[in-house]
């Protein structure tokens, strides 16, 4: 499924109307996070202030960052839209778009990731080292800012989650809760896993070193990867090892976590 930008947010903005009608309580909050701003990336801005604004980074500060990012790097606003998308297709919990604006910390924690990234790779990396201890205190999510992350990713649950310095993930990937793309020791440079399209990580799973997971591959749930997975094939167990091939070119796009096999 895709929606153009502009159909997208008027999809919230009914959401919100609905909302406020159904829960008259809860109608000055509503207005307050999507029905008072004019776009998708003003409401985000505003609802992660909300809610990491503190006496050492003010809420306006925060919407005032993230404005910027949003403005000068058209694609983070894209790839947040196609994470949006992302939670609704594939999380059947999520059934309104503007849930996970509101109240899922892995897409929260996606986004300021994305801004803490571009304030990274513009020479500011004591503010996104900032957003990241932030991140990791309020969601329990911790994404180094360095770290490279496409779009149409979704992380389910997301408490626990950590992302190294030189991590890549690519589109539409799909996570669940406790995963680690880690390190293997101390060493510096290149160190973290490369994760390529498609692929699903259940929970638990460690991925560590910088290994390759190829496009399409499924991590069972508790793995333990050491050593790069093919593209295409199942990989289950402690240290992990091929059990499989999913029945999904995209295991990612199915979020099915079973460990199954076309043979």
């Amino acid at each position: 499924m895709t929606l153009q930008p502009e159909k997208l947010w008027r999809e919230i903005l009914a959401e919100a109307r609905g909302f406020s009608t159904d829960e008259p309580v809860l109608a000055s909050f509503f207005h307050a996070a999507i029905l008072s701003h004019d776009s998708l990336e003003a409401a985000l801005g505003y609802n992660l202030a909300e809610i990491l604004g503190n006496m050492a980074l003010s809420k306006l500060a925060i919407r005032q960052v993230f404005a910027e990012a949003l403005e000068s790097d058209r694609r983070i606003g894209e790839k947040m839209q196609r994470d949006l998308l992302a939670y609704r297709e594939r999380d059947p919990a999520c059934n309104k778009y503007a849930m996970p604006l509101l109240y899922f910390k892995g897409f929260h924690a996606l986004q300021v990731h994305r801004v803490a990234h571009y304030l990274w790779l513009n020479n500011r990396q004591a503010l996104a080292v900032h957003l990241q201890s932030l991140c990791a205190e309020v969601f329990m999510v911790d994404i180094h800012p360095g770290a490279q992350i496409g779009g149409g990713i979704m992380v389910d649950h997301a408490t626990g989650l950590v992302v190294g310095e030189t991590a890549v993930v690519e589109d539409d990937v799909s996570m669940l809760h406790a995963v680690t793309l880690g390190g293997i020791g101390s060493e510096s440079g290149d160190r973290h896993p490369k994760i390529r399209s498609g692929v699903l990580i259940a929970s638990g799973a460690k991925i560590l070193g910088n290994i390759e997971v190829g496009e399409g591959a499924k991590i069972g749930a508790g793995t333990l990867v050491l050593e790069s997975v093919s593209p295409h094939t199942t990989v289950a167990g402690v240290p992990a090892r091929l059990v499989g091939r999913p029945r999904e070119a995209s295991p990612a796009l199915e979020m099915d976590q079973r460990i199954n096999s076309t043979s």
